[in-house]
């Protein structure tokens, strides 16, 4: 018998995934016996925050990862299709039909038992899709497995943005006082600076406070420590504050001028491929078109695009580039996996891809088989080469976007047409994979 722990969507894939190719499973879901602040049914694959599965367009990062998630007998992306609502090129759906969609599939299969209890230890062999709302009892399971520093309870998450959006012609590369700080930085400084003058600083502040800032849900209320402050609550202690916080000019000289600029906007390297820069301290609970509008004032960052918007919210996770193997399992327990967004991705989809690959992969285990995980040219291969590769000290979770793929040999111009040649790419590596990893279970 497998069991699988936590009933939301990596965990529900999670199990369809290892009982169609045979394996016996006990899903464990601790509601109704133990709720939750953020849930209001003991439904499986209750959505609780919106209702959009995001973009179906290849050309589209989120439209990409379902394509190849389809390609491999997604249960979730079945129920979403059974729930779709109108919601132009977003998949969105209706909640209730879709979570009792997943529910009656699961609770119908012979192989899948349905077990409403606490789980408070990490049994073998294993999933543990456990979400941001782990369980304190589990929660302080894992961190005694792991160690106390692999498991966070909250994000402060600052944006990325794609580095052909950056405006090269602004900004400078330097580490402040001339100091490398960063393994592999290149050789004239580890990180991007955007330099601000007086003027330019002043209105960037103005706009900061003006903007809207997102109300949580009580469920996601975070404690602001002064290591998570949000940009907006630091600026409104003083409009010098930021200039003597993470926008402090000291230690640097842009090479255009030979002056300290005003103030400096940091941007440091996310990931190994140098094309995702965090902009640094700049964690935030501004809206994301608030995000967008102000954070375009930045010098360099006029045409940014995102690829992760800033955040801060609870959200229990693992450091994984530190604490698991490259399949996300234990490092003493390759039968022991973890999926969905205690692994370190942002999203339903993704949450629900790394289930299906968890499924997949301790099906195999089982079998006597060696875990897989697809090409880092697709989508899913991408995500979980993030997962494995990112620096650990400064490890975030991320979603699905075009510049974790493995470049192009010979990319277009176009950024349209550049997507399409990432999608054509991605779908015939997948199709490829699927067929010499596994076949994948057929739903009507």
């Amino acid at each position: 018998m497998i069991t699988v722990v936590g009933g939301g969507l990596a965990g529900s894939e999670a199990a369809w995934q290892l009982a169609e190719r045979g394996h016996d499973v006990a899903l464990v879901e601790m509601r109704p016996i133990v709720g939750t602040p953020a849930h209001k049914t003991d439904r499986l694959a209750e959505l609780v925050c919106s209702n959009t599965f995001k973009s179906t367009e290849e050309t589209n990062a989120h439209g990409l990862l379902k394509r190849e998630m389809r390609s491999l007998g997604s249960l979730i992306l079945w129920a979403a299709d059974q729930a779709r609502v109108p919601g132009g090129s977003a998949l969105a759906v209706d909640r209730d039909v879709f979570s009792t969609a997943v529910t009656e599939r699961l609770s119908s299969h012979p192989r899948i038992s349905i077990e409403r209890r606490e789980a408070t230890e990490l049994p073998t062999p294993a999933i543990i899709a456990t979400g941001p709302l782990t369980s304190g009892a589990l929660a302080q399971s894992i961190r005694a497995r792991l160690g106390v520093q692999a498991l966070a309870f909250y994000d402060a998450i600052a944006p990325v943005v794609d580095r052909d959006s950056i405006d090269h012609e602004v900004v400078f590369r330097a580490s402040r006082y001339g100091k490398e700080t960063m393994r592999d930085a290149a050789p004239d400084g580890a990180y991007l600076n955007c330099p601000l003058d007086r003027h330019q600083y002043s209105d960037f502040i103005d706009a900061l406070l003006a903007a809207d800032q997102y109300s949580a849900h009580e469920f996601d209320a975070v404690p602001y420590f002064e290591g998570c402050m949000p940009i907006e609550e630091m600026a409104r202690r003083g409009r010098d504050t930021l200039r003597f916080g993470p926008l402090k000019p000291v230690g640097l000289r842009d090479p255009r001028t030979s002056r300290e600029p005003y103030a400096v906007v940091q941007l440091r390297q996310e990931d190994r491929g140098a094309r995702m820069w965090n902009i640094v301290g700049f964690q935030t609970r501004l809206r994301t078109g608030d995000q967008q509008r102000v954070f375009r004032m930045i010098p360099g960052l006029g045409n940014s695009e995102f690829l992760r918007f800033g955040s801060i919210h609870r959200n229990s996770y693992l450091n994984t580039p530190a604490a698991l193997s490259t399949h996300l399992a234990l490092r003493d327990d390759p039968r022991v996996l973890f999926a969905g967004q205690i692994t370190g991705v942002e999203g339903y989809t993704e949450s629900t891809a790394t289930g299906l690959i968890a499924g997949l992969n301790l099906a195999r285990l089982t079998e006597g088989l060696d875990p897989v995980v697809p090409p880092p040219t697709t989508m899913i291969g991408a995500l979980y080469r993030y997962l494995r590769e990112a620096r650990p000290e400064h490890f975030q979770p991320m979603n699905a976007n075009f510049a974790l793929l493995d470049e192009l040999d010979s990319p277009a111009r176009d950024k349209w047409r550049k997507r399409q040649q990432f999608a054509a790419r991605a779908v015939a590596a997948i199709e490829t994979w699927r067929a010499e990893s596994s076949p994948s279970p057929v739903l009507p």
